[in-house]
């Protein structure tokens, strides 16, 4: 999708010879380091059987050319689920990740501007996707819903693919 060439592409984005130190301890930071402070300091505020719900991505499944630091970090993430999962178990804390695929956010718009031969890169993409087209944010908020509701009571460690089938094939 992006490539180390691409102009404004994201620092969380570049071929492996291109990787620098600065642009892996940004990406680990933000996406890592951020989320495992961030729910460690909201534990205490949390009531018994409470939902945590993670924000992974297929990336950290599936093999995406330029993305391996990305990748990596939402694979953390999903790892995270599992952990926190047998942590909190105690006092039946759900804790699960939701892993969209691509999906029509302002964000990824913006970045696609940056992408030549956008045109193809679409259709490419889209030939990927078993539904054949890119998904809404209202669809993961609906995932999320079901997730943070009790009619998942029985649901917890896993990660939830909303993502158009892309990455079960």
């Amino acid at each position: 999708m992006y490539s180390s060439q691409t102009p404004a592409c994201p620092p969380e984005f570049a071929q492996l010879g291109t990787i620098t130190e600065s642009n892996f301890d940004q990406t680990f930071s933000v996406n890592v380091k951020g989320i495992l402070f961030t729910v460690q300091k909201a534990i205490p505020l949390f009531q018994d059987g409470g939902s945590i719900i993670l924000n992974a991505s297929t990336a950290g499944s599936k093999g995406v050319e330029a993305f391996s630091v990305y990748a990596a970090t939402k694979a953390a993430i999903r790892s995270f689920a599992r952990s926190w999962t047998v942590d909190l178990k105690h006092r039946k804390i759900c804790v699960n990740a939701i892993s969209p695929g691509p999906i029509d956010t302002p964000g990824s718009r913006r970045g696609l501007q940056t992408v030549p031969h956008v045109e193809q890169l679409m259709t490419s993409l889209l030939s990927t996707l078993p539904m054949g087209r890119i998904g809404s944010p209202d669809e993961i908020a609906k995932a999320v819903l079901f997730l943070a509701s009790d009619d998942s009571s029985f649901v917890t460690g896993i990660e939830l693919f909303v993502d158009g089938g892309i990455a079960q094939i």
